[in-house]
């Protein structure tokens, strides 16, 4: 399974919109300059009442799907 890794640093008020599904991707950048897009939703299992911070990594199906997100740190 691919992954990708990347820092993401959102406020609360960011991940208040993609929880509320005005927003429904995630656009970032990989540690290694990739650019990223992956699904707004997914930012449910990382959030916490601050936000949004740290280094995560993201896992890929072969064909290049978003299955899941992990905090690394």
């Amino acid at each position: 399974m691919p992954t990708i890794d990347l820092f993401l640093e959102l406020s609360k008020e960011t991940c208040l919109a993609h929880y509320e599904g005005r927003v429904d991707n995630v656009f970032a950048h990989s540690l290694d300059g990739r650019r990223v897009v992956f699904p707004a939703s997914a930012l449910r299992r990382v959030v916490t009442k601050d936000g949004v911070e740290g280094v995560f990594r993201l896992h890929y199906s072969s064909e290049g799907r978003f299955e899941s997100i992990q905090r690394l740190e």
